[in-house]
């Protein structure tokens, strides 16, 4: 309750900040490099990389440093692994239900998503948010086979150095409520896990725009979800079917 008066009183600097922050920072594009390919040795592990901006690679100027490529990297020292990268900029969640529904069906054993940010600026509603995940969870199991989903936890906003009080506060508190339901969401799915990350955020670790992953975030970023995905088969939870 005192979050949601505190935003109508607050609502027209909320929306002059938001005005001016889309006006004055630098919209960098997404990275050159390939979206696609097989990489490494060992047992075939089919990769599906998913999402908005930041699955996308934006803040670098190579998908090689960018989550796909040290993704990629990574697990390539331990399987062949076949991947693929599906992610644009602005996308929220009911881009990618959207895009699973019409593109032509794939298979794939792991897919690491990224989503969130633009449903928060967006303003998705806690409900739209939760059915529109379950949604896509549902898809990529039934459409594209995929046996274990890691959904990465939403970025702390309320850290994100180009936004200006107290509109960092406000995207900061609803990024934090989605990302509780995500979590939620995922706890409701066996073949899911949250994937809780840990990135420095200052110096370059963020990129120019002060909004994106830089290098050295990226590289946390594909440690961290690989070791999540080493974990997974490990526990031999569910076997490669090809």
């Amino acid at each position: 309750m005192r979050y949601r008066l505190a935003t109508l009183g607050l609502a027209p600097i909320l929306l002059a900040q938001g005005r001016h922050v889309r006006r004055v920072t630098p919209r960098l594009p997404e990275p050159a490099g390939a979206r696609s390919g097989a990489q490494g040795s060992g047992p075939t592990l089919r990769l599906l990389i998913l999402g908005d901006s930041a699955a996308a690679g934006v803040g670098v100027s190579n998908q090689a440093e960018a989550l796909s490529g040290r993704l990629v990297s990574e697990l390539g020292s331990t399987f062949r692994v076949c991947w693929k990268l599906h992610a644009q900029t602005g996308y929220a969640v009911q881009d990618l239900v959207n895009d699973l529904l019409s593109a032509a069906s794939e298979r794939f054993d792991v897919a690491l998503v990224s989503v969130g940010v633009n449903d928060v600026t967006g303003r998705t509603s806690a409900g739209d948010w939760r059915a529109r995940l379950a949604r896509m969870i549902e898809l990529l199991q039934a459409r594209y086979g995929v046996q274990f989903i890691l959904l990465t936890s939403l970025p702390p906003m309320h850290l994100f150095p180009a936004l200006p009080q107290p509109l960092r506060w406000y995207l900061g508190a609803r990024a934090k409520q989605l990302d509780r339901l995500l979590g939620s969401v995922a706890t409701g799915h066996s073949q899911c896990e949250r994937l809780r990350l840990a990135l420095p955020l200052s110096g370059p670790a963020i990129a120019a725009d002060g909004f994106h992953p830089g290098a050295a975030a990226y590289a946390a970023w594909a440690h961290q979800a690989a070791a999540a995905i080493r974990t997974r088969l490990r526990r031999g939870d569910w076997p490669f079917e090809h």
